[in-house]
């Protein structure tokens, strides 16, 4: 498994609520996507970053997605380009139903 940390400023603070709604907007775009597990939107405290956290299958999964269109349409929407970090994922916990995945 592969994380992505998606992360960009924005041109001017938001709040919760402005974030919760426009995040809202674009979450059925990543409904039923190949390859992404779970993805979560990040607001940092201050209003001022937002991006996601995503859980992929595989990074070929992930860089399928984050291409070009998808850079400028986060720009676009957002005013700052992305950032994408990737992190391996060795072992999940999940709480919700009390398993422990390990990657193959």
């Amino acid at each position: 498994m592969i994380i992505a940390v998606v992360t960009f400023r924005l041109p001017k603070p938001i709040t919760l609520a402005e974030a919760t709604a426009t995040f809202k907007s674009t979450a059925p775009k990543y409904q039923g996507l190949a390859g992404l597990v779970r993805k979560y939107y990040l607001l940092s405290e201050d209003g001022t970053r937002a991006g996601g956290v995503y859980l992929w299958e595989t990074r070929a999964d992930a860089e399928r997605v984050y291409n070009g269109e998808w850079r400028k349409m986060v720009e676009a929407k957002y005013g700052a380009p992305p950032s994408v970090e990737y992190f391996e994922s060795p072992v999940i916990v999940d709480n919700r139903d009390g398993s422990i995945s390990v990657a193959a």
